[in-house]
């Protein structure tokens, strides 16, 4: 268990597989530089996501820019939108959806960013999370994930790597030269 003073952003796991090299940029260094693609993906979730709202339609609730916490994995952020389907048994079972502003990727950076979402959503509710969905703004659809064993464990991997501070990374030239090490605490910002 961590307490709140150690936790780390969800969206670390995202920036961990996607690129060593970036995790330690944004989280270990502070660097962040904006280019076109990630102001139109800021704009995209300060307009449609990031501020907290809901909906209610009878059997179908949405909740936008709802805070996540697992102080099992160590981590806090923030849902794009996480749905609540009533069942039969009238209990509501939360579908997470994370917006993204391009295509979907080969890796597994975005699904366990969302598999990290639904973790955090079954320790705070008690509630079983079996799947949610990745909305990808470039074909303008919705990719289905299943919170799989294999999912669940290389998130719950990627957030102890994360955690214990296990981000050692060679910068490389284009060809291949050594150029700097980073070592460090990945920070919670």
């Amino acid at each position: 268990m961590y307490s709140e003073n150690d936790l780390l952003q969800v969206s670390a796991l995202q920036h961990l597989i996607f690129c060593e090299r970036q995790c330690a940029l944004i989280h270990l260094e502070q660097q962040w530089n904006e280019n076109f693609l990630t102001v139109l993906g800021r704009v995209m979730h300060e307009k449609k996501v990031d501020t907290p709202a809901t909906e209610s339609r009878g059997d179908f609730k949405v909740e936008y820019g709802m805070p996540l916490r697992s102080l099992r994995l160590g981590l806090t952020g923030k849902a794009d939108v996480v749905e609540f389907h009533r069942e039969s048994s009238g209990s509501w079972r939360p579908f997470p959806v994370e917006h993204k502003l391009g295509k979907p990727k080969i890796d597994d950076c975005d699904r366990v960013q969302l598999c990290a979402q639904a973790i955090c959503l079954e320790e705070v509710l008690k509630i079983e999370v079996p799947q949610g969905a990745l909305f990808y703004g470039k074909p303008r659809r919705r990719e289905i994930v299943l919170f799989d064993n294999y999912l669940r464990i290389k998130t719950e991997d990627a957030a102890k790597r994360l955690a214990e501070n296990d981000v050692a990374l060679s910068f490389l030239t284009s060809y291949g030269r050594f150029l700097a090490k980073v070592e460090g605490p990945v920070s919670g910002n």
